[in-house]
């Protein structure tokens, strides 16, 4: 891709996030927060710049440390990636807009830098279940258009969007069940993460 990249990645409340991670004992809030801290530490040095939307004040403070931008957005994961992308398109008509999913403990910035100049226009990447999407580009100038949720995959691959199917398992790696988490940990979990989990390794 030619044009200038741009993210946007929604962080759920933290009380209310990751609710499917059972059998973890470790504090969920705290892992959700790691997760969210690792992924988006992984994608600032891919992209041109990352926007978070959310309202929990912790998540607020600790990605102020990393200097990245927050800003609150609507109930709903759609709505609230649709609001940051108009933020995003707002500043820059002909960029690329990125939704990146917050749950990434495990990914390298490699693959998300190969994943994105692979995608040649409207693209995404799906999980590795093959069914969610974990990135989805918008083309230069192009509306994000986002239908995560539930078959999200088939969904964006209906609207146009090409999926993007490569040697990236980190990328393809979100984390929302115990197992889910165990696959992550044999690529290499993120610092956050890693101390998250100590007090119970």
């Amino acid at each position: 891709m030619r044009a200038d990249v741009d993210l946007v990645v929604p962080v759920k409340t933290l009380d209310r996030a990751k609710s499917r991670l059972r059998g973890v004992t470790a504090d969920r809030p705290a892992l959700a927060l790691a997760f969210a801290l690792d992924t988006i530490r992984a994608a600032l040095p891919v992209v041109r710049s990352v926007v978070a939307i959310t309202d929990d004040p912790v998540v607020v403070a600790e990605l102020a440390v990393l200097g990245v931008e927050t800003t609150p957005g609507p109930e709903g994961l759609n709505p609230a990636l649709r609001h940051g992308a108009a933020l995003l398109r707002s500043r820059d008509p002909r960029s690329v807009v990125g939704a990146l999913q917050a749950d990434l403990p495990a990914l390298r910035p490699e693959e998300l830098r190969a994943a994105i100049a692979a995608a040649d226009g409207r693209a995404f990447c799906p999980d590795r279940q093959g069914t969610g999407t974990t990135l989805l580009l918008s083309e230069p100038g192009g509306d994000l258009a986002p239908e995560f949720g539930v078959g999200s995959a088939a969904a964006h691959e209906a609207a146009g969007a090409r999926p993007l199917v490569g040697p990236w398992p980190t990328l393809r790696c979100d984390v929302d069940t115990a197992e889910d988490l165990d696959v992550a940990a044999a690529f290499g979990l993120g610092r956050r993460t890693r101390a998250a989990l100590a007090p119970v390794c």
